[in-house]
């Protein structure tokens, strides 16, 4: 079966899509593309995630962003696609509470595919909190019988999977750790008047001087000592914390300095407390990978400890997530749960989405 998998995450970074062929639970990477948003998009998305837009826009925004998908998947070489999986564009997120748009409708009637989408509501009907589901998918690619691995994904949040050696489903240990790139970026974009939306090569972190002081009182956040499962997103880490940012007085620049050793750290802290012991490797994906400074400073907060960009183990860190949700589109279709409740927290393992033919 030839699935395509899309992903817009909360960097807004744009749209992932990724092609891929399914027999069982075997995949094969056929295809990879990326679509970035306007920055009159990317702004209309920030602002119905921060609160500050009518219901009128998110319906509009709803519906252009399903033909948005539909473009993407049009746009590809690949032409023979089976099934979609649609994560859609994350607006709201909280515990029990979640709203992705991208309007299912539209892309299952402009690419005549069927689409599964809504991938986190059953979750948390079920008790859970609707995220993080790539943790079943990290399972699938990574669990290993002697080595101890943490999949990592640095994308607007951070999050892990623990794998211990010869685990079972249930005994994965994965949740969000704060913020990965989101903070990084919304400093970016005030640094350079909207210049850049993100710290290119990490040129601006050198330029700036980590306030130590500032980064020790923000890991004392009641998130940090929140046992898993857990969730975060644009409601902690969005407009409001960035603002508290700056009324401290701190530079810009020194700010984004502070703020990667922030990702940096809650992401190692994180490790050390879940992980259950020493970790052989932690394979990183998302845009954070990209990020030299973040990866130097996470390797050197878990010496001993390979940290490595998921490339190395034949997946693309920018395609990662978008296979995810192909690979979960597949489970759907199958008609098997795709969650994992040790890391959502739902009571049981559901079947996940809705599928619009």
């Amino acid at each position: 079966m030839r699935i395509a998998g899309i992903m817009s995450g909360t960097s807004l970074d744009g749209i992932d899509v990724a092609v891929i062929d399914v027999n069982g639970r075997k995949w094969e990477l056929v295809e990879f593309q990326s679509a970035p948003y306007s920055k009159q998009l990317k702004a209309r998305i920030l602002n119905a995630s921060n609160r500050v837009t009518h219901t009128a826009e998110i319906s509009r925004l709803n519906f252009e962003l399903g033909e948005r998908y539909a473009a993407a998947v049009l746009a590809l070489k690949t032409k023979s696609i089976d099934l979609i999986g649609c994560h859609g564009q994350t607006i709201f997120h909280e515990r029990g509470n979640t709203l992705q748009i991208g309007e299912p409708a539209v892309l299952a009637e402009r690419t005549e595919i069927p689409v599964v989408s809504n991938f986190r509501t059953r979750d948390i009907a079920a008790g859970g909190q609707g995220a993080p589901l790539v943790p079943f998918v990290d399972y699938l690619l990574w669990a290993d019988k002697k080595l101890l691995r943490v999949a990592l994904n640095i994308g607007g949040i951070a999050n892990i999977t623990v794998l211990p050696p010869g685990a079972k489903p249930e005994e994965i240990v994965a949740f969000d750790t704060g913020p990965g790139n989101m903070v990084i970026d919304q400093l970016a974009l005030i640094i350079t008047k909207g210049k850049q939306d993100f710290d290119k090569d990490g040129k601006l972190f050198r330029k700036g001087q980590p306030n130590m002081a500032l980064l020790a009182k923000l890991l004392k956040a009641k998130y940090y000592k929140q046992q898993p499962p857990k969730s975060a997103g644009r409601e902690q880490y969005g407009k409001e914390f960035i603002e508290a940012m700056i009324a401290t007085g701190e530079t810009p620049l020194n700010l984004l300095a502070t703020a990667t050793l922030l990702t940096a750290s809650s992401i190692a802290t994180a490790i050390q407390r879940y992980a259950g012991g020493p970790v052989d490797e932690v394979i990183v994906a998302g845009g954070g990978a990209h990020n030299p400074h973040l990866m130097s400073h996470l390797a050197a907060l878990l010496p001993g400890t390979t940290v490595a960009p998921s490339s190395h183990y034949g997946v693309p860190v920018d395609a990662k997530e978008a296979i995810a949700f192909a690979l979960l589109a597949n489970e759907t279709w199958a008609r098997r749960p795709g969650n994992l409740p040790s890391a959502t927290g739902a009571s049981r393992p559901v079947i996940l989405g809705n599928i619009t033919y």
